[in-house]
């Protein structure tokens, strides 16, 4: 069964931007997306466990084995502009349509510029910044459902919600494409607000470690980095995993910290800031493998 690229006892570590987790059992790239249902077809007769894997960058994978099939899109990476609509699959790079639209003279993308996902991912948690996120400019999404249909839900369809979304209610979706209502602008124009946004993460994030952007997501009351800060967590450690100083809503990869480093890190931020304010935080982070 040629699928495209598989590999086997594939350490994940070296797909996740925290440089954690551990191995699957077998690692697929399909080639496209008919390449795709057959191998979810071939899954799902044999009842093996699987994941989609987007960007790895809102991920936090335990450091067992997975066995199953991790599922990993970036072949899946077309794009097409249509005047001020973008058509584009699961695969492609945020980071690298924002740069590409903005050469199309296409804005109301540059929250996107510093996103390091891909573009399934950042719609399954609606990601966002600068009060702008993904719902602002999706239009429709083209999944596979669980019966291996290939369906397009359209906007009010999708149930976008701060960092949320239907896909993260119900795992049997796959995103597969999307189209983006974009508004146009003077390139220039929009290459100034990125490189501005860029300098202002480069001074208040962590970029030089490994990480996996934002923890928590900002309850009403403050945001989870100023009620992490003031609960004095900045720069606590356990293992090789640090609250970051820089910015208390990271956690870093300071010193080879394993998975589990990190989750009892968050767990423990988490119980700190309830203790402290009665406020139940929430991860933006998808946990694989756990159980």
């Amino acid at each position: 069964m040629d699928l495209g690229k598989t590999l086997i006892d594939e350490d994940l570590s070296k797909y996740t931007t925290y440089k954690v987790g551990g191995k699957a059992k077998v690692l697929v790239f399909p080639e496209n997306k008919e390449k795709l249902l057959e191998l979810l077809k071939y899954i799902k007769e044999n009842n093996l466990k699987y994941f989609v894997m987007g960007n790895g960058s809102n991920l936090l994978i335990s450091s067992k084995v997975f066995d199953g099939v991790v599922i990993k899109l970036n072949k899946l990476n077309n794009v097409q502009i249509y005047d001020n609509e973008v058509y584009v699959e699961a695969g492609y790079p945020l980071i690298k349509l924002c740069m590409l639209c903005a050469d199309n003279n296409l804005g109301n993308l540059e929250f996107a510029s510093g996103i390091p996902a891909c573009v399934g991912g950042a719609i399954c948690s609606n990601a966002g910044a600068y009060k702008m996120e993904m719902s602002d400019i999706v239009e429709s999404v083209t999944v596979i459902d669980k019966d291996l249909n290939i369906v397009t839900l359209l906007k009010d369809d999708l149930k976008f919600a701060y960092r949320d979304s239907i896909f993260k209610e119900d795992k049997s979706y796959i995103i597969i494409s999307a189209m983006l209502k974009l508004e146009y602008k003077d390139k220039s124009e929009i290459l100034e607000i990125m490189e501005s946004r860029k300098q202002r993460r480069l001074e208040s994030q962590p970029l030089e470690y490994p990480s996996a952007g934002s923890v928590f997501r900002n309850p009403d009351a403050a945001p989870s980095g100023k009620l992490i800060e003031d609960a004095g967590l900045k720069g606590y450690t356990i293992g090789g995993a640090k609250v970051s100083e820089k910015h208390a809503n990271f956690i870093i990869n300071y010193n080879n910290a394993t998975s589990e480093d990190i989750k009892k890190l968050i767990d423990f931020v988490r119980s700190k800031v309830k203790e402290k304010y009665n406020i139940e935080l929430k991860s933006e982070q998808e946990l694989i493998n756990w159980e």
